[in-house]
């Protein structure tokens, strides 16, 4: 990968924006990335347009902007590429898919989704009680189902019977075989008869950070042993046709396409045995699964998929339906939780870089005195001879030189401004060794080693426990990159560290066409003038997931919906502000008028004893006061 971009055009291959975005970002003429929410290039929203405008609405980075058309985008190619397949195969049944509320339960997202879903039946996934008692709320659709998963009490299932006295489609999923009878005792007391699924542990299990959530050790569902136990209790009621759905889930973000086909086909079997053990079921929720390509490459590495949603589509419709067929059972309704699919792609995180640590930084001019010890003599003498034919040599004598500093100094030989100078000299001669590298077909792996060392280190005003826990968590990449200046020439390379005080508070992996690069590509801080960063495809789990770590709460927000009648083309539908200092510390117990009292004792106190005047008392309380209800993250305004 090049390290120098000259025109507007090679950032969109050198991000590899086109691959990761599917067509939903670019970068403008202007040098600034936009999005595309339904990836017609008229359409083109500019985020720095957008960043502008927030801070005009006292909306300060870190900011999160939600593009609730490109939600419906997704729900509509989610949508629209299962009747595709299902029209190409000649399926004999219809797909009913479900949004997991568990992805993103902000109210917000999910009433989107839903309103985008009404013309297809979209309906919802509710995998505890808040969120079921969530989804009957807002679900209006008698033709869409609310599936329940997870564990599940006797008022989680009464909440779910209410829906179904309601008219509306709930299917329970029996997670454990105890459930069942306490769904059977529960709508024996509420006399209506429960729509019933059997979540089935499959053999078939899925690769990368997630696949512990599926196979025959997963946390959730029944072996064959408990499935045909739950067959007989239905029979022995005399409601075998209570049991509507065959459940199975292989693990979320699934890379490769073949373990889509081999969980579709393990799981169509017991679908099919069911079936002609009696029990007429409808339906056949594959899961979650269906993968986002983070890193754009096309392949099977965790971070990416193999397969296009067409694919996906076609692997669950076509071998549904060849085992079917073979089984001679009906083909049944298709149902998938793609929540990850949906919702991922749908906002951006933009974040602010107010500084950066620069080891090979120009304003480090080292003159020799008089005073100076003769390692500077040394080490300046490596710096005037080093070339491209003694390159590494001279780095060898550059690391002997600054070794010798390091033992002479905790020696207390060696004064702290010669010790200074060795170290700046040090990374001066590093940095030239590793340009005068660039283009080599081989480079040495002290070399490489090196230029990830001189990387700069960027402070950006987020936290990456609460904006994007899942990289702190699990490594999971997400696209970064600069959302301007991009018609501007890029010859740095950093990581980026939060505001946190946490040394684990750092992003040092990012994507990369071909593996993961411990750097990014970066331009050089300008004085005085504020470099922004967006964080793609953070829509699932990121928002909702978000820890608390130091106090730092929720990031400001706004909402961007397309109107052709506006100048701009678009319009800022809700502005949603951070959470405050007051509110993450009443969040976590702390009594904020009971502190304001304690500080206005302190001040009469202070006052009192001639420490502060009276006015200058007033002026600090109202100013901890104001604090109280300030953004949690740091303000440059």
């Amino acid at each position: 990968m090049s390290n120098v971009l000259d025109s507007v055009s090679d950032p969109i291959d050198f991000y590899n924006i086109s691959r990761w975005s599917e067509g939903y970002a670019t970068i403008n003429k202007k040098g600034n990335v936009a999005i595309l929410p339904t990836r017609e290039p008229e359409k083109e929203i500019d985020l720095m347009e957008l960043v502008k405008e927030g801070k005009e609405r006292g909306l300060h980075a870190p900011l999160l902007i939600r593009f609730q058309d490109l939600l419906r985008d997704r729900v509509r190619r989610l949508n629209e590429s299962f009747a595709s397949s299902i029209e190409e195969a000649g399926y004999k049944n219809i797909y009913r898919g479900v949004f997991p509320i568990k992805v993103n339960q902000l109210h917000e997202v999910v009433e989107e989704i839903v309103d985008a879903g009404k013309k297809y039946h979209f309906g919802l996934e509710a995998g505890s009680k808040p969120e079921m008692v969530a989804a009957l709320s807002i679900h209006a659709d008698s033709e869409s189902l609310i599936v329940g998963n997870g564990y599940k009490d006797s008022e989680y299932i009464q909440t779910a019977l209410l829906g179904v006295k309601l008219g509306k489609k709930v299917i329970l999923v029996v997670e454990k075989l105890e459930e069942l009878h306490q769904i059977l005792a529960v709508a024996k007391k509420m006399r209506v008869t429960p729509l019933v699924g059997a979540r089935v542990r499959l053999l078939a299990k899925g690769a990368g950070k997630w696949a512990t959530s599926g196979g025959e050790n997963a946390k959730f569902g029944l072996d064959t042993t408990e499935l045909v136990a739950m067959s007989d209790i239905l029979h022995e009621e005399g409601i075998p046709e209570a049991l509507k759905m065959l459940h199975y889930h292989v693990g979320s973000q699934v890379p490769d396409i073949s373990t889509i086909n081999r969980a579709t086909c393990e799981a169509t079997r017991f679908y099919a045995r069911l079936y002609q053990m009696g029990h007429q079921l409808e339906y056949i929720d594959v899961g979650g699964g269906l993968g986002i390509d983070y890193d754009g490459s096309r392949t099977s590495f965790d971070s990416s998929t193999n397969y296009s949603v067409h694919e996906y589509t076609r692997a669950i419709v076509y071998n549904i339906m060849e085992v079917c067929d073979a089984e001679k059972v009906p083909h049944p309704t298709l149902v998938s939780e793609s929540g990850r699919y949906i919702v991922a792609p749908h906002s951006v995180l933009i974040v602010e870089a107010f500084g950066a640590i620069e080891k090979d930084r120009a304003s480090n001019v080292v003159r020799k005195t008089s005073t100076d010890h003769k390692l500077v003599s040394d080490m300046m003498e490596v710096r005037l001879t080093l070339n491209k034919k003694r390159r590494q040599e001279s780095l060898h004598d550059a690391q002997q030189i600054r070794d010798q500093a390091q033992s002479m100094f905790e020696l207390g030989l060696l004064d702290l401004r010669s010790k200074a100078k060795v170290d700046a000299l040090y990374w001066q001669i590093a940095a030239k060794v590793v340009k005068l590298y660039r283009g080599v077909k081989y480079v040495p792996e002290e070399v490489k080693e090196l230029e990830i060392s001189l990387a700069d280190q960027l402070l950006c005003n987020f936290s990456v426990f609460q904006s994007t826990i899942d990289h702190w968590a699990l490594g999971q990449l997400f696209p970064i990159m600069p959302i301007h200046r991009l018609n501007e020439k890029i010859d740095r390379h950093g990581t980026l560290v939060d505001i946190t005080c946490d040394s684990d508070g750092k992003i040092a992996k990012f994507i990369d066409f071909q593996d993961v690069s411990q750097t990014l590509a970066l331009h050089r801080l300008r004085p005085n003038e504020p470099y922004y960063l967006g964080f793609f495809l953070t829509g699932a789990y990121q928002d909702i997931m978000g820890d608390l770590h130091n106090l730092f709460g929720r990031v400001n927000e706004m909402h961007v919906f397309l109107d052709e009648d506006e100048e701009e083309g678009y319009y800022i539908e809700e502005v949603i502000p951070g959470t405050t200092v007051g509110s993450v510390l009443t969040h976590t117990q702390w009594d904020t008028k009971e502190m304001l009292r304690r500080i206005k004792t302190q001040l009469d106190q202070a006052i009192k004893s001639d420490c502060l005047k009276p006015s200058e008392g007033m002026r600090l309380l109202n100013s901890y006061e104001h604090i109280l209800q300030s953004y949690t993250y740091l303000n440059f305004s």
